[in-house]
């Protein structure tokens, strides 16, 4: 599949009060041309500072080390000029937040808003113009009786329409590649529901490719072609949707797994939380981040960082247990493979 994006080494950091905190730590992954790729981990993980970085939003505290690569549609994105980059924004790449009370201004009707981000792409576009075709995308979002909720005020809305405004403006100008971080967080599971719905059938109608971000690994397979999880600023597992939940290769990805409420299992069984806390990154382990929390881990996890090793076609991970020399014991849940 030809990338859209390709993202090598990325490494982000911050300054602060307590030293600087190591974020992203080596991030490289692609996304293919209209496929919808799932970025899965707890807060912390690095998921939405990679994203942010994408568009140039990071803070001013961040700093992207040397030797890191962002490459959109072929175009280096690291270094690019701010001009360009407020040309890509909102044009070529779109962003949904998780809040869309706090993106939207709530002194401007919204669709004023969503036409503004039109005339700033198209400046050729007369305002009827762009109304015209504002209500038309409300049309496509679902958003009733678009007419009148065009000149409505974001408090007006619930929070369930107001994302659907969010998903009008980030398509707005037909972008290549969508980023949503986490836009389904703070909706009931119905309107959730309807809102991957929508996601997945705009992707096949404009041809966009997506960038799904979220802590739900039940979220992303309603949605998702393929994953990424992310613990520690790492990338730890790399694979197809079906891999992913029928041959988890990461003790993490399987702790994920099992943290996932069954609605067909016996109430009596309680659910498996992840034991512990995500590392301090102003002082990452020199092992595997994930060791300290991991029920299999080894002395060299502690120690050493393991390498991303294939573990089947598209399929990679991060774990000495998958290494070819691993003892094939009652505790490597991979000693099958080995």
């Amino acid at each position: 599949m030809e990338s859209i994006l390709n993202i090598e080494n990325l490494k982000v950091s911050f300054m602060t009060s307590n030293g600087e905190v190591q974020a992203v730590r080596g991030v490289s992954f692609s996304v293919g041309k209209g496929e919808i790729l799932g970025i899965v981990g707890e807060s912390g993980s690095g998921k939405s500072v990679t994203s942010m970085s994408i568009l140039h939003l990071l803070a001013d505290t961040a700093r992207i080390k040397e030797g890191s690569s962002i490459r959109f549609d072929g175009e280096e994105l690291i270094g690019a000029p701010k001009k360009r980059m407020r040309e890509i924004r909102g044009g070529k790449i779109s962003m949904i937040f998780q809040d869309p009370m706090s993106s939207l201004n709530p002194l401007i009707p919204v669709g004023k808003q969503v036409a503004e981000m039109l005339l700033e792409h198209h400046s050729a576009l007369s305002g009827e113009e762009a109304k015209k075709a504002v209500l038309e995308l409300f049309e496509k979002v679902r958003i009733p009786e678009p007419q009148k909720r065009y000149k409505c005020y974001p408090h007006e809305f619930s929070g369930g329409m107001r994302q659907r405004v969010m998903i009008a403006m980030a398509l707005a100008n037909k972008p290549k590649l969508l980023i949503a971080d986490e836009p389904t967080t703070a909706l009931d599971v119905t309107i959730q529901d309807q809102i991957l719905r929508q996601l997945r059938e705009l992707e096949k109608e404009y041809g966009a490719s997506i960038i799904f971000i979220t802590h739900d690994l039940g979220v992303v397979a309603e949605l998702c072609d393929r994953v990424i999880v992310m613990y520690g600023g790492l990338v730890m597992e790399e694979a197809s949707i079906d891999d992913i939940f029928e041959r988890p290769s990461h003790p993490y990805t399987m702790g994920l797994l099992n943290s996932i409420p069954d609605m067909e299992q016996d109430k009596a069984v309680r659910l498996k939380p992840i034991p512990g806390s995500p590392p301090d990154m102003t002082n990452p382990p020199a092992g595997c981040p994930f060791a300290p929390r991991c029920p299999y881990a080894r002395k060299i996890c502690g120690a050493e960082l393991p390498e991303f090793t294939q573990v089947g076609e598209g399929h990679h991970s991060r774990c000495f247990l998958l290494y070819p020399d691993a003892p094939a014991d009652d505790n490597n849940p991979f000693r099958s493979e080995v």
